[in-house]
């Protein structure tokens, strides 16, 4: 009896309860408590239930519980489109759990629906750097032995007298449900009806480093040793526990149910003492800068240092994250844009200076959607499909935009009368073509370009274009309504066309095929070293094709076009695709840290259509169209023919 009140009572600690009577009045938003609570019941139904038949009812009243805990602390949460379907699960988890379902299918559900919750509310479950762990021995000596034990036995001096006795940490049929989270919440918040005292004064990475070191008294130094040779020479284990937030989150019992019980003790003894294992596999790893630069934000933040503070959460977009957005977009597009908004979200609330609670919750939003990316990106290489189809996309997406304007360009010329100038447009973007190869390679084997020079380049090329654009769709807008204008244009082309502005169509197609070629290249190389090569290169020919049968399709609908229509038709795709280039632009340079960005929430992110959810993105764009719309109306003056004939 007194074991299961201990274990109720380290149970409510975690779930940070405080009787059934409080569980609605204390949801918090806070998807750490629901997933621990979750955690939980997948651990421990099978104590309350067997073969359909309550084998304990105290346990069967607490599963019941702290079910109804984690449908209060979901329903707690903010809205978003995954909320419903969370609820939906939770529910069906309450009602298993009712019926005495089998453990595993309540274990399975519980173990999905804590999968999902974090992907929906991502939040850290892990420390942002790894934990010291001879300060964690240092600091356990001095504050825990004394009722803990030494070696943790429970048998410290402070624990004589003690009601509940306190935990022994080297139980190792405890220990094997234990997970390191388990422990960080309970040294967090303390322990209800215990001795155990809240440690929520020490810094966050002392706390974590005492849950480590706690869940590795029930080892063996022959379990450690042993752990170390499996670890370096197992690469199935070493996929089982790809990140830091795994290792932290997974206890021994869940692991073993993965890689099997012979294989789970000893390498949890071995990497629980030594972390910093994880790295060996991928030293230098830019999550982990993103990390690391995350924490020290906040640091920076704490400490009142906002330039540096704001400094720190660029870098860690800029050199931890950006350099991996090509293979992230081509495994998970959708991933990729939520952790551009986590942090740009981080960025905005340092420079808005938005008080230490809203960084601090930004930077775990941030750490938690960089867990999502780091299990998305474990595995080394992609299916032949997911390979094609990434190259397909990307190569399609990012041509698009080139093709219409250097098409619009082709059909102007053709129209005018004047092909013999379109040798400098096909100049500028086969030129534009070759110069994105040999940037790429001097990226690789020269020298190295940041990722603020890359966003720099693609903001600072979109700009250009859209200004360009703006002033190319009014004047063919104006054309197009002017019949004395479109006459002149058949017979006096020569005169207007002169070597000056056939450089000017030269550069306008650079500007905007390279602004696209090099960012292509980095997605299809990182695709490339995922595997799959054949179906890369026929996704790569298969959007070539498409692209070139698109605008043979332009080009021979543009020849039957009244020459009228055709400037006002080239006029509206001229002038949506300047808005949707001034979008791009002014996120490129928010992106490099060149402008500063105001998040917009109510505002979708259509990556396709240039629009972002930031204040700055939108004021561009709003500025384009209405100078577009004023353009647009502009009554052209009067031709004066007889002096231009």
């Amino acid at each position: 009896m007194t074991r299961l009140i201990t274990r109720f009572l380290f149970a409510l600690a975690l779930a940070g309860l405080v009787g059934v009577s409080t569980v609605n009045a204390q949801a918090t938003a806070d998807p750490r408590v629901a997933w621990r609570l979750l955690d939980y019941l997948a651990v421990d139904y099978r104590g309350a239930v067997q073969d359909g038949q309550v084998v304990s009812a105290g346990e069967f009243a607490e599963m019941n519980e702290f079910a109804a805990s984690a449908e209060a602390r979901i329903e707690a949460l903010p809205d978003n489109a995954s909320k419903p379907a969370l609820l939906i699960q939770v529910r069906d988890l309450r009602q298993k759990i009712t019926q005495k379902a089998p453990s595993g299918d309540v274990a399975m559900a519980a173990r999905r629906l804590a999968a999902d919750l974090l992907s929906a509310y991502p939040a850290a479950l892990a420390p942002t750097s790894l934990p010291d762990m001879k300060r964690a021995a240092a600091l356990y000596a001095d504050t825990c032995a004394i009722c803990h034990g030494a070696t943790g036995h429970a048998d410290g001096a402070g624990a004589v007298g003690l009601n509940p006795h306190p935990v022994a940490f080297s139980d190792r049929e405890r220990a094997r449900e234990r997970s390191p989270f388990a422990l960080y919440q309970v040294i967090q918040q303390g322990l209800d009806g215990t001795a155990m005292a809240s440690f929520s004064d020490l810094p966050e990475n002392d706390r974590w480093g005492l849950a480590y070191y706690v869940n590795g008294l029930s080892f063996t130094s022959a379990d450690r040793a042993k752990g170390e040779t499996i670890w370096k020479t197992d690469v199935d284990v070493q996929r089982a526990l790809p990140n830091l937030q795994a290792l932290t989150a997974t206890s021994e019992a869940q692991l073993a149910t993965v890689i099997g019980a012979d294989k789970a003790r000893p390498v949890l003894a071995y990497l629980r003492a030594n972390p910093a294992a994880l790295n060996d596999r991928a030293a230098g790893g830019t999550l982990s800068i993103a990390r690391e630069k995350i924490a020290a934000t906040v640091e920076a933040y704490r400490s009142g240092d906002r330039q540096r503070a704001g400094d720190l959460a660029l870098a860690a977009y800029l050199d931890g994250f950006e350099p991996l957005e090509p293979v992230l977009s081509a495994r998970d597009g959708a991933l990729m844009r939520r952790i551009e908004k986590g942090m740009a979200d981080l960025r905005s609330a340092v420079s808005q200076d938005a008080g230490v609670p809203a960084v601090v919750a930004s930077a775990e939003r941030a750490n938690g959607l960089l867990d999502l990316a780091e299990r998305a990106l474990a595995t080394n290489t992609t299916s032949a499909g997911a390979a094609f189809a990434g190259a397909f996309t990307v190569l399609l997406r990012e041509g698009l935009e080139a093709l219409l304007i250097v098409v619009a360009i082709l059909a102007f010329l053709k129209k005018a009368g004047r092909t013999e100038v379109s040798v400098y447009v096909h100049g500028g973007w086969v030129s534009a073509l070759a110069a994105g190869v040999l940037t790429w390679a001097a990226a690789t084997f020269l020298i190295s370009i940041s990722g603020a020079s890359r966003e720099l380049t693609e903001g600072f090329g979109s700009l250009v274009a859209a200004l360009v654009l703006v002033s190319v769709g009014i004047w063919m807008h104006g054309k197009s309504r002017a019949d004395a204008w479109q006459a002149y244009i058949r017979d006096k082309m020569s005169n207007a066309l002169s070597r000056r502005s056939a450089w000017f169509l030269f550069l306008l197609a650079f500007v905007v095929v390279y602004r696209e070629v090099f960012e292509t290249i980095l997605f299809l190389v990182a695709l490339w070293s995922q595997g799959g090569h054949v179906a890369l290169l026929l996704g790569v020919a298969a959007a070539a094709l498409t692209l070139g049968l698109i605008a043979w399709a332009l080009l021979g609908y543009s020849r039957r076009l009244p020459i009228g229509k055709f400037f006002g038709l080239s006029s509206i795709l001229l002038a949506v695709l300047a808005v949707v280039l001034a979008g791009k632009g002014v996120s490129g340079l928010q992106e490099a840290g060149l402008i500063d960005l105001h998040p917009l929430s109510w505002i979708p992110r259509l990556d396709v259509l240039g629009v972002f959810p930031t204040w700055e993105t939108v004021i561009a764009q709003t500025v384009t169209a209405m100078t577009l719309i004023v353009g647009f109306n502009l009554k052209p003056g009067a031709p004066v023919r007889s002096q231009t004939a």
